[in-house]
Parts: structure tokens; C-alpha cells; sequence
């Protein structure tokens, strides 16, 4: 719940939200009346224009976007800042040094990592 409230609040300023699955597809939802809702191993992502239904297993990233295009959404966080990192549910999981001791310290499931400025999901296999 709490990992809601903070990603809106630094998604006031973006208007869409892409959704990257492990095949490299991607999803463009507007962030109008943005509710996630995650229940075993799928993460159901209801908006202004309906609902959409994600394996999170299949889910590769998450990330805000300005104009709903996909360009550039590798290098969203900046490697080099501290990071937060939470679960899908909002629960904090510990603040990093950098992204890569992050990473290096997660165990196998599906995670969001802020770097104060912007927010990423990422999936460890």
C-alpha cells in the first residue's frame, strides 16, 4: 500500500506507465486512476480505460514514460545513486549503495527499485 501512494506521487508528472514483458512486448497504460492489484502470480493494473492482467513472472519491467513511447526505457535508473527496493506489495526491502549491490542481494522474484527520482520494476531470475 505504501509503495502505491509513493509511486504516484513520483508518477504526477508522467502521464503513461509501459509494461515490458520477457519477450520484449510492451504495454502503454495511462496512469488516470492507476490501481495495482497483486494476487499470487498475477499483477492486475486497473485504469481510467480498464483493466490489465500481467504474469509476473513474464513481467520484465515497469516504467514511467512522458509520452507513451518506448524509447530510451533501458537506462531509467541511475546506476550510481543509492536505491530503494520494494515489493510488489509496497513492503521496503532495504535501501542499496548502488543498483548492482541491489541486485546482488535479492533473491528470485519480481521487484521496484527507486532511485529517488524515478522507479523500475525488475524481474530476478
Amino acid at each position: 500500500m505504501a509503495l502505491g501512494g509513493a509511486l504516484l506521487l513520483d508518477a504526477a508528472d508522467y502521464p503513461y506507465l509501459v509494461f515490458t514483458n520477457t519477450s520484449g512486448t510492451n504495454v502503454v497504460l495511462s496512469v488516470e486512476n492507476l490501481t495495482f492489484n497483486v494476487s499470487g502470480s498475477t499483477l492486475q493494473v486497473s485504469n481510467a480505460e480498464g483493466t490489465t492482467t500481467f504474469t509476473l513472472t513474464d513481467l520484465a519491467s515497469m516504467q514511467f514514460s512522458m509520452d507513451g513511447s518506448t524509447d530510451g526505457l533501458e537506462d531509467v535508473l541511475n546506476a550510481d545513486l543509492p536505491v530503494s527496493v520494494y515489493s510488489l506489495t509496497g513492503v521496503s526491502l532495504g535501501t542499496f549503495d548502488n543498483l548492482q549491490q541491489a541486485v546482488e542481494g535479492l533473491d528470485v522474484g519480481s521487484y521496484v527499485i527507486s532511485d529517488g527520482k524515478n522507479a523500475q520494476t525488475i524481474v530476478v531470475q
